[in-house]
């Protein structure tokens, strides 16, 4: 390094994968070199989704991609750098995907209307779950799917750092609860047997183990929820529970602030 370049820094190198989510209003990089490539970025993206949406995104690859592709791996790494660059591209894209309705009515008919959202959204890509990082990919469509979840409380009467908690709040509940689901599904599926089956296949040692009497609370509230949903537990019911409860919380807090604002 030569006494000139120490007293004008290079400015840092600004990530690869902000360029790539939002290619669409920058355009081609400066420097891009090589032949025309025969596909676009978008069919690797919409490829490498319907990769994830047949497996787990533990079993992702970007090998798998280019088979599905009849390309080599490395004329994917021509298109992309790596497999969390694709997932930051493919979890953007699907986001896109689903249409943001107007949010009406009430503060609470506002925030379940984006809850749903975002539950009906992980049960269809189920592999979003898994596909987090601990800094915020910040695409065209994520950026539009926040702005949309804080328009529900822009006038609640939170300031900015309270309305951003109130959905992180909201997201980490519904994917928490979709999770559960999700995998508990996962579950019955590959033992082959439902709840309903195992507890009656284990009766006689649970009955033995655990006699009348020993776990009393337990065991009544545990025979009244497997009565009601003829299941262990319902995950979609403990889910809107527990979202009720949320918003419970949340309308108390903006009705200490300001009376009329939860309306």
């Amino acid at each position: 390094m030569t006494s000139d370049d120490r007293s004008h820094p290079q400015p840092p190198e600004t990530d690869r994968v902000l360029h790539l989510l939002w290619r669409h209003e920058l355009g081609t990089q400066k420097g891009a070199r090589g032949p025309r490539k025969k596909r676009s970025l978008d069919e690797i993206i919409a490829a490498a989704i319907e990769t994830a949406n047949h497996e787990d995104l533990e079993q992702f690859s970007m090998r798998k991609v280019a088979d599905r592709l009849g390309m080599s791996v490395m004329s994917l790494y021509t298109y992309v750098p790596g497999r969390s660059e694709l997932i930051a591209l493919m979890v953007d894209e699907v986001i896109g995907r689903t249409g943001l309705p107007q949010l009406q009515g009430s503060l609470r008919d506002r925030l379940r209307t984006i809850s749903q959202l975002l539950w009906d959204e992980y049960h269809r890509y189920p592999w979003l779950l898994a596909a987090q990082s601990h800094r915020p990919w910040i695409g065209p469509n994520i950026s539009a799917r926040y702005e949309w979840e804080l328009e529900a409380l822009e006038d609640a009467g939170l300031d900015d750092i309270s309305m951003d908690h109130a959905v992180a709040l909201i997201e980490s509940h519904t994917a928490a609860s979709a999770s559960n689901g999700i995998l508990a599904s996962k579950l019955i599926a590959s033992s082959g047997i439902s709840d309903v089956e195992w507890w009656n296949n284990n009766a006689p040692v649970l009955e033995e183990v655990m006699p009348a009497g020993r776990f009393p609370i337990s065991s009544r509230v545990g025979s009244a929820v497997g009565n009601h949903y003829q299941s262990i537990t319902s995950h979609e019911a403990v889910y809107r529970f527990g979202l009720e409860i949320i918003l419970d919380g949340l309308e108390a807090h903006v009705s200490s602030k300001d009376p009329k604002s939860a309306e």
